[in-house]
């Protein structure tokens, strides 16, 4: 899950980028190609923008349920080691099956392991006793909850997870799982200590500007530019600089990543295609 930052009106935002295909991975090579993209591709990408691309690294738990995908636990330390994932996810539950358990044990070991916090989703279903299950899983761990964020939170799980301890993460979506209205309710009963808002642009239904959308709504509810920028910015900053990692410098890039450009189309008579550094480059 990539986390990206970028300016708003005042006050900085973070997102997600949800990219799982719609379909799921039945093959460890996919999984692979994949971290390769997000680790080489997508901070080329996203340097063109002024944006400093992190991420965070994982087997999911959905797919954790196929024993085609569980050789990716033996492939994931040599990816978390490297200085652009600052957090082992998403790890976690989907239905509670005995492979979700062992992958998430997994995962939280490797997370202590490699210095790292982790991402952990908690499931669509049943929701509370999935969060319970979960502080179970974290407390059994090696990793303390305080470098452990629960995402997926709605009003009947935020409470136990804020008294475990965790960082409290809340997706918000145009259908599902959290929208801005009920996230500003949240935050008035229980505070914006701790607590982390990510939207998407994912293959379902998603909005990326709902982080923007909550912001508007916090400042229409009466919470402050110091609260907004708070949930928005510096706790996710806090969170994912546990990592020791979060470099939120650009640095500068070549022209093209491994022969390729960001550019589209072939330059017109007398218009030659440049990069943005000034030099002529290739189309992908």
């Amino acid at each position: 899950m990539p986390r990206s930052t970028g300016g708003s009106s005042g006050w900085r935002s973070t997102t997600s980028t949800v990219r799982r295909p719609a379909s799921t991975r039945t093959s460890p090579a996919s999984f692979l190609d994949y971290f390769d993209s997000l680790l080489g591709w997508e901070p080329f990408r996203a340097a063109q923008y002024g944006i400093a691309h992190h991420c965070t690294l994982a087997l999911n738990p959905k797919e954790a349920n196929d024993p085609r995908c569980l050789p990716v636990l033996d492939e994931l330390p040599r990816y978390l080691l490297k200085d652009q994932v600052v957090a082992v996810g998403e790890i976690g539950y989907d239905s509670m099956t005995p492979a979700e358990d062992a992958a998430l044990a997994a995962q939280l070991q490797l997370a202590a392991d490699h210095g790292l916090p982790a991402l952990v989703h908690t499931p669509h279903r049943d929701k509370l006793a999935g969060l319970r299950r979960t502080v179970d899983a974290v407390r059994a761990s090696a990793l303390a909850p305080e470098r452990v964020l629960l995402d997926h939170l709605n009003e009947t799980t935020v409470k136990e997870a804020k008294d475990s301890g965790s960082w409290l993460g809340f997706s918000v979506y145009p259908d599902t799982k959290m929208d801005e209205e009920r996230m500003v309710a949240v935050l008035k009963e229980f505070g914006p200590e701790k607590v982390l808002v990510n939207s998407a642009a994912d293959w379902g239904r998603s909005d990326p500007l709902k982080t923007r959308k909550v912001g508007d709504a916090m400042l229409a509810a009466g919470f402050t530019e110091d609260d907004v920028e708070r949930v928005l910015w510096h706790n996710p900053v806090a969170f994912y600089g546990l990592s020791g990692r979060l470099d939120l410098d650009v640095a500068g890039t070549a022209a093209t990543h491994e022969g390729n450009s960001i550019l589209r189309g072939a330059p017109g008579p007398g218009s030659p295609e440049e990069a943005p550094d000034g030099t002529p480059a290739t189309g992908a």
